[in-house]
């Protein structure tokens, strides 16, 4: 199976690109922490589409989250909107999961209700 960095940069189209790195995910336990590194040396798109395919996972499996949350947590204010979106509704995914863990990403939410882009907001 092909690596995160290989999916990130193929020529697919988006929504492809995240639906490959979520089976990614699935089936890999070792990936996230390769996505971790491809989303801090990744181009604006690739950041989102990293996030995007874990907001995507945790529609149906919110536990996937446990591993990464402080990650996503950290990227609430991230300067990408994408980023900042998708982790939004990533935290919304997983707060009955997580309640305890997704009080620390409260301050960030609502620093983001005062973002310029709606989106975001």
């Amino acid at each position: 199976m092909a690596t995160i960095k290989d999916i990130l940069k193929s020529k697919k189209k988006p929504k492809e690109i995240v639906e490959l790195l979520a089976e990614k995910f699935k089936s890999d336990d070792k990936a996230i922490d390769e996505l971790i590194q491809c989303f801090r040396d990744g181009t604006t798109a690739e950041k989102g589409n990293c996030m995007e395919a874990i907001e995507y996972i945790t529609k149906e499996s919110p536990e996937f989250a446990e591993d990464c949350l402080d990650f996503v947590i950290e990227h609430i204010n991230d300067k990408t909107p994408r980023v900042k979106w998708e982790a939004c509704r990533i935290i919304g995914n997983v707060a009955q999961e997580f309640p305890d863990k997704v009080k620390n990403a409260v301050p960030k939410l609502l620093e983001n209700t005062k973002d310029k882009e709606t989106v975001v907001r």
